[in-house]
């Protein structure tokens, strides 16, 4: 392909992705329910429009792939499960329940704003709790369906959580 066709597609590409981000946040607003059946097939189409479409175009322009700033961070990535944690002495599964419950809200909020404020209450405590932790226990809530969840929770940019009505 030449450049001037793959500037083309790179930017109808790029628009398709902020489309895709405005379908992302009206499939929030449906019932859980609705949202499961939805989220897989829109996660399955990002991933192609990314893998499929996007890498080819930038294996052969890298200049047109936006830069490692404009990406989600690393550390915004966790893996960690909640099989993984191990909670210092004197720290419950129902007290970290608490302090997150505490500073969630009944409207979307980005996983890492949540996780960030939950680690910081635990700091206030002197809870030896960090955020990836958390992260972990978001999405043990969200599976259980004590809380609401939309995306991938792992992906603290690329998801959001919220108290259920």
């Amino acid at each position: 392909m030449k450049r001037e066709q793959a500037v083309r597609i790179n930017d109808h590409l790029l628009d398709a992705c902020a489309a895709l981000d405005q379908a992302r946040m009206a499939i929030a607003g449906l019932g859980k329910a609705e949202r499961i059946k939805l989220e897989d097939s829109f996660y399955g189409i990002l991933g192609a429009l990314e893998d499929e479409l996007l890498r080819p175009v930038y294996e052969q322009y890298s200049d047109l792939e936006p830069p490692e700033s404009d990406r989600e961070p690393y550390e915004y990535i966790c893996e960690l499960t909640w099989d993984e944690v191990h909670l210092p002495p004197g720290v419950t599964e129902q007290r970290l329940d608490e302090i997150i419950f505490s500073v969630m809200k009944p409207t979307w909020r980005k996983t890492a704003m949540i996780a960030t404020r939950a680690m910081n209450r635990c700091k206030e405590l002197g809870l030896p709790i960090d955020d990836k932790m958390i992260a972990a226990r978001l999405k043990v809530l969200s599976v259980s369906d004590r809380i609401e969840g939309i995306g991938n929770l792992q992906s603290w940019l690329h998801s959001e959580v919220r108290l259920k009505d």
